[in-house]
């Protein structure tokens, strides 16, 4: 089958490679419909996250058609249209018993890659790396899905492909970063991010009960979507003094209830902070740059919610006496999707949800180095390319 895989440090291919096959009896092998980039891949992609190898196909937010099944599969069927969240669940363990999907104790074939990092080992995700279990991606004609009945959800009819396409990833994980904060009547929640995880973060906030949002970003046609689709005020921090003075001044002082960070290690910034996490990133003595969620930490008012999204691994000057001293709670997680997308599937089948605005570019399988090019670096207001095998 033809596939999208890492070959370099930013070298991105397209070639032919093994078709998956059923490797244990819960397997289901889907033929791929759509699948869509995400501004997490660029961690690897540029070479930030490590134990990439040559010819590992990418690709983690997808839909498809159920084509072939293992004996012990019993909650689909060959010819199902169905969506899969990103990270990979047995469903058993204490971790999933408990809704932390993506703790799964039973999906990460390769622990010992992970355990020197984070003290234990994390569920397996599609296409992300040997850290995160070296699972092959979605950017491909056919995936194999392992444990299918936890992992594939059936589609609504009626509800598009390009619309189903985000719960996979981008809409479980903002839904569960609004989640995290816990809001209630009259909160104010500010979002850095106007990517599909900081889009969809704004409209779970309004879904969940929030009075208002308020969308921090650089890209004016990012803060438009934002505006025009989700309905937060906007601000383009490369227009203010501070994001955080501007924050207070919005919200008579105070703060914002609760913060969510969606943009991660890649963040952008202005100023002598985020120079300075430059130079320490390109010369590999830290990982992130962490303007935007130090911007958060301060931002939030005092006992509020700090709710992290954005991947990160290795931090300098990380404020946790502010985080202290104010009394914040810090929510954080990737994305728990088997505990989100039947809320999201329902949300879709009334038109409550529909994110397939995200879809700005559209390429086939065959473009799929051209289309991750144009999404990181954000031509012609690229927020996500979607490919068709």
């Amino acid at each position: 089958m033809r596939a999208l895989y890492w070959n370099g440090v930013n070298d991105l291919r397209v070639g032919t490679v093994p078709d998956p096959t059923i490797v244990n009896p819960h397997d289901a092998i889907l033929k791929v419909s759509l699948s869509t980039t995400c501004g997490s891949d660029l961690h690897f992609i540029d070479g930030y996250l490590p134990t990439m190898k040559p010819g590992d196909v990418i690709g983690h937010e997808f839909m498809g058609e159920v084509v072939e099944t293992g004996p012990e599969v019993r909650k689909v069927k060959v010819g199902d249209r169905v969506v899969v969240p990103s990270f990979i669940v047995c469903g058993e363990c204490w971790y999933c018993q408990h809704q932390l999907f993506s703790l799964c104790d039973n999906t990460h074939p390769k622990p010992e890659l992970q355990v020197p990092m984070f003290g234990y080992a994390t569920a397996g995700i599609y296409g992300y790396t040997h850290a995160f279990g070296g699972y092959a991606g979605s950017h491909a004609e056919y995936v194999r899905v392992p444990f299918a009945d936890n992992d594939c959800f059936h589609a609504p009819e009626g509800v598009p492909d390009d619309q189903v396409l985000f719960l996979s990833d981008a809409a479980p994980t903002g839904y569960m970063g609004a989640d995290f904060c816990n809001i209630q009547p009259g909160d104010t929640i500010a979002v850095w991010g106007c990517g599909g995880v900081g889009l969809m973060a704004q409209r779970s906030a309004y879904l969940l009960g929030a009075e208002r949002v308020i969308a921090i970003d650089r890209l004016p046609e990012r803060l438009r979507l934002a505006r025009e689709k989700c309905g937060s005020e906007t601000i383009n921090y490369m227009e203010v003094d501070s994001v955080v003075e501007t924050l207070k001044e919005m919200t008579g002082g105070r703060g914002p209830d609760a913060c969510i960070d969606a943009v991660g290690m890649e963040a952008h910034g202005t100023g002598i902070q985020h120079a300075y996490d430059s130079v320490k990133q390109a010369l590999h003595l830290q990982t992130d740059r962490g303007t935007a969620l130090r911007e958060a930490i301060m931002a939030v008012r005092k006992g509020g919610i700090l709710s992290i999204l954005g991947v990160y691994m290795l931090m300098d000057k990380f404020p946790i006496g502010a985080i202290m001293n104010k009394g914040l709670t810090v929510r954080t997680a990737q994305q728990h999707g088997q505990k989100y997308l039947p809320r999201l599937l329902e949300h879709a089948a009334k038109g409550e949800l529909d994110p397939s605005f995200l879809a700005t570019h559209r390429f086939s399988l065959e473009d799929g180095p051209r289309g991750y090019a144009m999404f990181k670096n954000k031509e012609d207001g690229c927020v996500r390319s979607v490919f068709a095998p």
